[in-house]
């Protein structure tokens, strides 16, 4: 006799549906499993055998055939061993229940208790999208698939209460998610802490406002890493379509907290600087997301910039551009989505101290042009801002008064990107940072003294394209701050001073 049961596969950012067909045949006691299954999968047939023993089900005594359709698509993980041992107990008679309306994933442990596994949420909204009525999922990850209406999510937490809710013996309920949770962007720094550094917290408020990549070059203690940290608190707050996409991710990569049923706080994620290429991209013979993917819709904080490898900075390139990773594997190709603001932080030498104004470098020049050069000029062109992050005086450590307050940049900050937001309708652009070449120069409309301006600077400091068509997408920015719809020269001769620090340490231009 054949039975099935539905599940849920996973590759990349995509869910497929699996159905598990069981039959029993007479012959020589064996356990077969095809399908083309990883090893883990292959391993689920022990734990299918020895939870339904220790759950007081008959293992059967027969020829045993499970196969996981479609056949040509790899299964990896134990997340079959659910499907695998209601579709046993439907092809044993010990289950006469229709579940053709339902998908079971789950781990099993020896005992039948059911555990986490990774990539719930993607797999339920799948299965939503496939019309089935009823989710069986692991307890541990009841939260995170229930954020999806359209279906009733079940959080399991045995076999034998699976099957007694079957059988109509006892009844579960779907799992309903408290909408109240903690505040968006609650986060306990803020800028009101920090001391001075004017020049580079407007900076930071212009990126957050476009959504721009920036640079912060300066010797050590000079409150770099402090600035960048605080960055998240003044970061618009995300939309439930970039939280679902966001907690995706971190479902796929099994990084989502047990007790989160949807991510809401934008991502930090500050990988150190002897992280791998694969690492920061992704990779593995089952891709999943790495930093820069996990990063998705947040902030990308490398502090000591030029220490990551060149291979791992290089890596950065293209993903940057196109906000989307692609991992290549011989069969097929994994993409996942890295709408990240990449914040760098760099000292100017090894030492710290090329370019002081009173304390003496200590490095070689041929020291300080190898440290320099880690950082790619292909690499600095993808980097929209360039600021200088000098140390602070005295003065104003000792001064008592507090900073202007994150939450008081961050109502500009949402001003400017509400002004994006309408420019933007009906789009898939989500800020100035994204506006394609072609649409370049019609939504960042000039004053003829600002053209001026662009091009005198475009012949002095020998921009690249790409270089100018980012001071172009800042100045834009930093109109909209200013609730301009023209670019003006003060915004145009704003937006170029952010491209002068890699003459000056670049080309030493001191």
């Amino acid at each position: 006799m054949v039975s099935t049961a539905y599940s849920m596969g996973l590759f990349g950012m995509d869910a497929f549906k699996v159905v598990v067909e069981s039959d029993l045949s007479q012959g020589l006691p064996a356990f077969e499993l095809v399908g083309l299954p990883d090893a883990a999968v292959k391993e689920s047939k022990d734990r299918v055998r020895s939870a339904l023993k220790n759950c007081g089900f008959d293992f059967p005594i027969s020829r045993i055939t499970m196969n996981l359709a479609p056949a040509d698509k790899r299964k990896e993980g134990p997340i079959y061993d659910l499907p695998l041992a209601i579709a046993l107990l439907k092809a044993s008679k010990q289950l006469s229940a229709d579940t053709g309306t339902s998908v079971f994933i789950g781990e099993l442990s020896l005992s039948g208790e059911v555990r986490a596994v990774r990539g719930v949420l993607p797999m339920v909204i799948e299965a939503q999208k496939e019309g089935f009525e009823n989710i069986f999922i692991p307890a541990s990850n009841a939260l995170e698939g229930a954020v999806v209406k359209g279906i009733n999510v079940f959080a399991v937490n045995n076999i034998p209460e699976l099957v007694k809710h079957l059988l109509k013996e006892e009844t579960l309920y779907p799992v309903v998610v408290n909408s109240q949770t903690k505040k968006d962007n609650e986060y306990l720094l803020d800028f009101a802490d920090v001391k001075g550094q004017a020049e580079a917290k407007r900076a930071l408020e212009i990126a957050a406002s476009g959504g721009h990549n920036i640079l912060l070059i300066g010797p050590p203690g000079s409150g770099k890493s402090m600035l960048a940290k605080r960055l998240p608190s003044i970061l618009p707050n995300m939309s439930f379509e970039e939280s679902i996409e966001t907690t995706k991710i971190y479902s796929i990569a099994g990084s989502l907290p047990g007790d989160t049923s949807l991510i809401k706080a934008r991502p930090f994620r500050a990988p150190h600087h002897t992280v791998s290429p694969a690492g920061l991209s992704g990779g593995g013979t089952v891709p999943k997301p790495g930093e820069i993917s996990l990063a998705h819709n947040g902030v990308l904080f490398l502090d000591e910039f030029p220490e990551f490898s060149r291979k791992a900075m290089e890596v950065l390139r293209q993903p940057i551009e196109d906000g989307i990773v692609t991992i290549s594997r011989v069969n097929s190709s994994a993409k996942y989505p890295c709408n990240v603001m990449l914040v760098a932080a760099m000292n100017p030498c090894p030492c710290g101290f090329f370019g002081h104004s009173t304390k003496p470098c200590k490095c070689s020049g041929v020291t300080v042009d190898r440290y320099l050069g880690k950082v790619s000029g292909p690499m600095l062109d993808r980097i929209d801002l360039h600021i200088e992050v000098p140390p602070v005086e005295f003065d104003e450590l000792s001064n008592q008064e507090k900073s202007e307050s994150s939450a008081e940049i961050k109502k500009r900050v949402d001003a400017a990107r509400n002004i994006q937001s309408e420019r933007f309708k009906g789009t898939n652009i989500l800020s100035n940072a994204m506006i394609p070449s072609a649409d370049l120069h019609r939504l960042c409309k000039t004053s003829e003294e600002a053209e001026k301006l662009f091009k005198r600077a475009f012949e002095k400091f020998g921009l690249s394209a790409r270089a100018y068509d980012r001071v172009l997408k800042v100045a834009r920015t930093i109109a909209d701050l200013d609730s301009s719809e023209i670019i003006e020269t003060r915004h145009a001769a704003e937006a170029v001073q952010y491209r002068g620090l890699d003459r000056k340490y670049w080309l030493h231009e001191l």
